[in-house]
């Protein structure tokens, strides 16, 4: 499906529509046409957005006019350079992978479940047509197991009321424990033959987030990539349930973020991404890298100019 459709290797842009201020110069000039033009240089096919739900929908849960208009303006300039999208929400009201955003009480909360459907309604009905180009992915990093059943739940009940009006259009779930390759086994079975498992992979993260600031007990943490553990063999292993999972139920498999943060010197970096990509390769896994610039992992930073050219190999 999503592989058929041209979905193999793509980008995050991170920061743009989430994980922001929220001001207008953020909103109209993080991303700008030129960096559409540039992720499609560098051989890219699609890029995933993260939007938060307040770039697009008031408190009221009403959709906001000039929120859909930046999408349509993303997937415009999309078309324009020959890239497909994924769009993820990334937040929504009550809740945020991230606790500092102190967003609480969606999985609890039938009017925050409503205005969760809203969205995908109004984005079924607005992108309808774009099916060939345009996959949803229902939300970003679900934390903890006790959401599961609840998610579910949801889940199921918003691919049912998008196909109402996207009977064609590709969408993604993850799983719990900020969307592990190792929860997939505990999803369902696909609710219909266009969804797509998605998991994101920071693996080990003694490795991938040393020294993150948001991280207390990694933030002293300083390794070398042979020193943290990991290898061909091991991503192997790790993402093992996985792939039997979605060979079980027929299902695809897409990794929508893996990166390493920037504290990592680059060469060390380029040997992480080098034994994972080759598990993808193995497996047919499609992929979107996190994330295209700053962010704490810009592919596009100066850092990565010794090395850039040989990770686009392996994205």
């Amino acid at each position: 499906m999503l592989k058929e459709l041209g979905f193999k290797k793509g980008v995050n842009l991170g920061g743009w529509f989430s994980q922001c201020d929220y001001s207008e110069e953020r909103l109209n000039n993080f991303i700008t046409e030129a960096d559409f033009k540039q992720i499609a240089a560098l051989g890219f096919d699609h890029v995933r957005i993260p939007i938060d739900y307040n770039v697009i929908q008031n408190p009221d849960g009403t959709m906001r006019p000039d929120g859909l208009g930046r999408i349509d303006a993303a997937l415009a300039l999309c078309m324009k350079y020959g890239l497909k999208a994924v769009l993820d929400l990334h937040k929504t009201q009550g809740y945020s992978f991230d606790a500092g955003e102190k967003e609480a009480g969606f999985f609890e909360s039938e009017s925050y479940q409503e205005h969760f459907y809203w969205i995908w309604e109004t984005l079924a009905e607005w992108f309808a047509g774009m099916s060939d180009r345009v996959a949803f992915e229902l939300l970003n990093e679900v934390t903890e197991a006790r959401f599961l059943p609840a998610w579910k739940r949801i889940s199921r009940e918003c691919v049912r009321r998008i196909r109402r009006f996207a009977p064609d259009t590709i969408i993604l779930l993850g799983s719990y424990n900020w969307n592990s390759a190792r929860t997939v086994p505990e999803l369902e079975a696909p609710y219909d033959d266009k969804m797509v498992y998605n998991f994101h992979f920071y693996e080990p993260h003694a490795f991938t987030h040393q020294g993150a600031y948001w991280m207390p007990e990694l933030r002293d943490t300083r390794m070398a990539y042979a020193d943290c553990g990991a290898s061909e063999q091991w991503f192997e292993d790790f993402l093992a349930p996985a792939i039997e999972k979605a060979k079980k139920e027929n299902c695809e498999l897409y990794c929508g973020e893996f990166g390493v943060i920037d504290i990592v010197p680059p060469e060390e970096a380029v040997k992480w991404f080098k034994d994972l990509h080759k598990v993808f390769e193995r497996h047919g896994i499609a992929h979107a890298m996190w994330s295209w610039k700053q962010m704490d992992f810009g592919l596009i930073d100066e850092r990565m100019d010794g090395v850039r050219d040989e990770l686009l190999k392996l994205l």
